[in-house]
């Protein structure tokens, strides 16, 4: 059976300008909040003790501080972790002198004050805080790298103009969603870095995809206008991008739901960059492309000279 795909005829690119103040908007808001409300480094930047433990029954948090900070850890962050009976303290980096056998023992000593039954150890996590710069050195990095390699290959596969639209969309992106991380003060951590990456990779692969659409355009509407191959391109590759967005965003909010606390600032991050970065790949990318005069006579290959004589019988 055969499937018809009814084509849009949206004008995208008359909507470019809006667009753009918007991006801009949530870019200076974005960087606002990293300015002044920082990121919710986790564990693996700050250094420290993570330790989890689970309750014989439901405990009071507001005891659990107070019993804590009787022990000398007032620095002391407690959370539920899941459900109700677990519980995370996180602590952070503390005197040389201090084991962290011996920081284990008080912290479990705190934790059972006044409570009937034993409590069960699940995790003890530590960092020092040397490895902590050191990881969040290596993750700047990672996403640093990661733009100028795909800088090159798009640059390599298309054409420069391209790679600049390709890149800003993907700044775009990450800017934007390391501000929803530090607006809503989401713990940022290693798999943040992680997903970070993943959206980086999940938006380049739309912009691609529309590149290419475009490219392939170019020769076939050579009568059009630049704007008018770009329009029709967008409007071509809509249905795959909104199917590919829908179908992911089912599958990250499931996981958000009921993936557990572990992985939720990963989905969360997940999320809020697919969102993102379909906008991007159809408003900043393909707009950057037109700023910069992309036009059909960037695509043609030039032919040596010679070549058209040499197929001639």
């Amino acid at each position: 059976m055969r499937i018809l795909h009814r084509k849009t005829h949206i004008d995208f690119m008359g909507q470019s300008k809006m667009a753009f103040a918007l991006s801009a908007i949530l870019m200076a808001l974005s960087i606002g909040s990293l300015a002044t409300r920082g990121l919710n480094f986790g564990l693996d930047f700050t250094g420290g003790m993570l330790i989890e433990v689970s309750y014989p029954s439901a405990p009071r948090i507001s005891e659990v501080r107070a019993n804590l900070g009787d022990a000398g850890l007032d620095d002391a962050v407690v959370q539920t972790f899941g459900t109700a009976t677990d519980i995370v303290v996180r602590i952070p980096p503390r005197s040389e002198e201090e084991s962290d056998a011996e920081l284990s023992t008080i912290i479990l000593k705190a934790l059972q004050v006044g409570i009937e039954g034993d409590i069960v150890m699940r995790r003890v996590e530590f960092v020092g805080p040397q490895v902590g710069d050191e990881l969040a050195e290596q993750g700047i990095l990672a996403v640093v790298y990661a733009m100028i390699g795909i800088f090159l290959y798009v640059m390599f596969r298309f054409q420069w103009r391209f790679s600049v639209g390709a890149v800003a969309a993907l700044i775009h992106d990450v800017v934007i969603s390391m501000g929803v991380l530090s607006a809503v003060q989401v713990e940022f951590d290693l798999t943040v870095v992680a997903a970070l990456l993943a959206v980086i990779g999940y938006s380049l692969n739309d912009t691609i995809v529309l590149f290419d659409r475009i490219r392939e355009n170019f020769p076939r509407l050579r009568k059009r206008t630049p704007l008018e191959v770009v329009n029709t391109s967008v409007n071509e590759t809509l249905s795959r991008t909104l199917m590919t967005s829908m179908t992911t965003l089912l599958v990250l909010f499931a996981l958000f739901i009921f993936g557990g606390e572990i992985i939720h600032s990963f989905a969360f991050t997940l999320i809020v960059g697919v969102l993102v970065g379909t906008y991007s790949s159809i408003f900043v990318a393909s707009t950057v492309l037109l700023r910069l005069g992309v036009s059909k006579y960037d695509l043609l290959q030039v032919e040596k000279e010679g070549a058209t004589a040499d197929r001639r019988p």
